[in-house]
Order: C-alpha cells, then structure tokens, then sequence
C-alpha cells in the first residue's frame, strides 16, 4: 500500500541523492500532522542545508543570522506562545558558529523544540570540518584527516547538556528502516512537550552526506552504522528533567 504525502509537503526536494535532510522532512511533517499543529506551527530555519526545506515545506518559517536557530526560536516562542516553533538547523550551525546559543536556551528551559542534522560536516558551503567531524575524517579543511592534537575531538552535545532540567533530549538516525522510526517516535516526543509547556526539547538526527562524504548512498548509511553510532550513540537520554537510564 502505498503511503500518502503529508500535505505540509508540497513539491519536490532539492538535497543531493541520498541526504539525509529530506528524510527528516518527511518525518516532520508527518509529526505535525499526526499531533493536529501542522497550521499552529513555525520553522525556525538557518541558511545551510536546512533551508532547502523553505522550498517545498508549507507552513511559515523565519530564516535567521546563521547559527542562531535556538534563539531565534526563544524569541519566536516569546512573541507568539500560542504557536508550536520549533528550529532545524544542522551540526555546523548548532555547534560551532551557534554552540553559545544552543546551550543557553536548554540552561533556561525555553518552551521550543530543536531538531538539529548531524552529517559530521558542513555540507552548504563545501564539506570543511565540522565540530562534529570524526576523529581521522577526511574533509575540506582537513585533507589528512582530522587531527585531534590540532583541532580537539569530536564535540557531543548531549553530554553538554546532561544534568540540565529540560524536557527531553534525544539522538535518532535516518540510516534504516529501523532508526526511520525510532527517530520519529523521538520527533513526535519533543513536539509533544512543547504542546503540553514542559520545556525545551532537542533531538540530534545522524544523517549522511554522500556527496561530501565522497561515498555512495549506501555506503554512508553503513557509515553511520559502522563509524559514526560508535562516537554518537543513539538513543533517549533525559525526559522530563531526569536521565534516562
């Protein structure tokens, strides 16, 4: 049987074959839908890979400084506290140019929701190294791979935010069938707390990049299966102010 498209979802995706970005799409689009906010809700959208989902993606965004998805959802959910904002923005946004501004909001315990795409570089402008980059991860600006005495390892926000009272954090992947689904239960899960004023709530989604990974599409999703889950692993790790255990 085939499955309908959610109607948030109104032409086609530009990402390159195999990205990861327009799976998670399709997951939140249909959250939106199943939980009765797709019209309730705003994007909070940065101008990387992300913003390609302005395209086809139907419900209202607001595109800000690169990096500042977070905060620029804390403003939004301010003004408007009636709405469902949530941001999407990826690894280079969130943890580099804009780690100040992820973290913050979480301290507070702001009422949004993030989703933010972790391919392990910065896909938009050319495949440097992210602060997500593995540790020996051929990239752009790291031709030899990455070098940890140079640059550090890579950063996992999720133990940044360990012991902070917030609604729900959580890490998914896109690389199966299987982490298809996992993922969007933890999706649905953080739109849900921000519906029912619980706090802040972010899911961390594994996703490949063929093209700046310079595999095919298969081999980056064994990638993530093989190399990539061993630095970040997958799963639940704080609801409603308590680790899960």
């Amino acid at each position: 049987m085939k499955r309908s498209t959610p109607s948030v979802i109104r032409g086609e995706s530009k990402y390159c074959p195999g990205c990861g970005h327009g799976i998670f799409d399709r997951i939140l689009a249909e959250c939106l839908e199943e939980l009765g906010v797709a019209e309730q809700a705003i994007g909070m959208i940065d101008i990387a890979c992300s913003n390609n989902m302005t395209r086809y993606f139907h419900c209202d965004y607001i595109v800000g400084p690169h990096g500042r998805v977070a905060e620029t959802a804390t403003g939004a959910k301010r003004v408007r506290p009636d709405k469902i904002i949530y941001g999407r923005g990826g690894d280079g946004c969130a943890y580099a140019i804009g780690l100040a501004e992820t973290l913050h909001p979480a301290v507070r315990n702001e009422n949004i929701s993030l989703f933010i795409i972790n391919n392990g570089n910065f896909g938009m402008t050319g495949g440097q190294m992210a602060p997500t980059t593995l540790d020996g991860q051929v990239t752009t600006s790291s031709p030899s791979g990455r070098n940890p005495e140079l640059t550090g390892h890579p950063i996992d926000v999720t133990k940044l935010m360990t012991g902070l009272p917030i609604a729900y954090l959580a890490r998914g992947s896109v690389a199966s069938p299987r982490d298809i689904r996992e993922t969007k239960k933890m999706v649905k899960k953080a739109l849900q707390k921000q519906i029912e004023k619980k706090g802040f709530s972010m899911v961390e989604i594994l996703s490949p990049c063929p093209t700046n990974w310079g595999l095919t599409p298969l081999q980056s999703w064994k990638r993530i299966q093989t190399d990539v889950k061993k630095v970040y692993p997958t799963g639940e790790y704080i609801e409603d102010g308590k680790e899960v255990q």
